[in-house]
């Protein structure tokens, strides 16, 4: 099959290309590279079955033969980035959603959105199941990400409705793995980018909002089985193990470097309290759930963070 993956010089996109590549497919992906980098498909780029082109997904999709998979995974997705980019951020997830369901609509392709436990805001479910509408501040510093995935959803359901296209909606949890930007501001880089440092860890609040983390070739497990599925409505892809950000924490200072202090700051305004996928829905449509046990998956991580310093 040949498959057209948008942000595919990111974290999640690198390595759903990885393993297409992997799988026999061709792929042609697409990144404007403004979080995204080279570097992460380093061991794809001159491959014969790989080709990558710089293009911004809010400018029309105009690539060459046809394809069987339109993956959009283009976005913004830490809030350092999207609290800078906040304009660019809707226009990936409002315009550039357009211009890729536009793509699989003139293929007759099957259409990924890679959407987010975001969309659940500030959750009053715990934990959070699809038919949860969410608590979300549509003004708030957070919105221009959720926001631009809930518009997302929406215009998905209409292309499908309207189009008859066959897409599919997956609400992606906290995702750790190697290829992250140490300097992104989501909790895991920025807790190993200290303690490999040797600096105080920062916990906002008192750390007891709780997460929970799915590693990276899971996920991208997860995206296949949705992608090939018949499911139309958004789909829960995460791993349902909680732990508070303390805990977390604790749990990789003694990882990485053992009686390293924990500093405490004001909680960001909109932060979640609690978040946690309900993974039935994944169980029974897709037959998926998370196998890396966090140990494993973080050992991964620190070590390629390790031979990037």
């Amino acid at each position: 099959m040949r498959f057209l993956v948008s942000g595919a010089a990111g974290f999640i996109g690198s390595h759903l290309c990885d393993r297409l590549i992997a799988d026999g497919h061709e792929v042609a992906g697409i990144d404007n590279l403004i979080t995204g980098s080279r570097a992460n498909l380093e061991r794809l780029l001159g491959h014969p079955r790989f080709q990558f082109v710089e293009h911004d997904v809010t400018r029309p999709i105009g690539m060459d033969g046809h394809f069987d998979a339109v993956l959009h995974l283009a976005s913004l997705a830490s809030p350092r980035q999207y609290y800078e980019h906040p304009i660019e951020t809707l226009e990936s997830g409002s315009t550039g959603t357009r211009n890729m369901l536009e793509a699989g609509r003139r293929h007759n392709a099957r259409f990924l959105l890679a959407s987010t436990s975001e969309c659940y805001g500030d959750p009053d479910v715990h934990p959070q199941v699809e038919t949860y509408w969410g608590n979300v501040n549509p003004v708030g510093p957070r919105s221009c990400y959720d926001e631009s995935k809930r518009y997302a959803e929406a215009i998905t359901m209409a292309y499908h409705r309207v189009h008859g296209l066959r897409t599919t909606i997956a609400r992606i949890f906290n995702t750790y793995g190697p290829r992250m930007a140490l300097d992104d501001g989501r909790v895991v880089p920025a807790f190993i980018d200290h303690a490999l440092k040797g600096k105080p860890l920062t916990v906002y609040g008192d750390g007891s909002q709780t997460r929970s983390f799915c590693y990276v070739q899971d996920l991208v497990d997860g995206l296949l089985c949705l992608t090939f599925s018949d499911e139309r409505y958004p789909v829960n892809l995460g791993n349902p193990t909680e732990m508070t950000i303390l805990e977390f924490a604790r749990f990789i200072c003694n990882a990485v470097n053992p009686g390293l202090p924990i500093e405490f700051e004001p909680l960001p305004q909109d932060d979640p309290k609690r978040r946690r996928p309900d993974i039935g829905k994944a169980k029974r449509v897709l037959g998926w759930e998370p196998k890396v046990p966090l140990e494993d998956g973080i050992r991964e991580t620190i070590s390629y963070f390790r031979s990037r310093r």
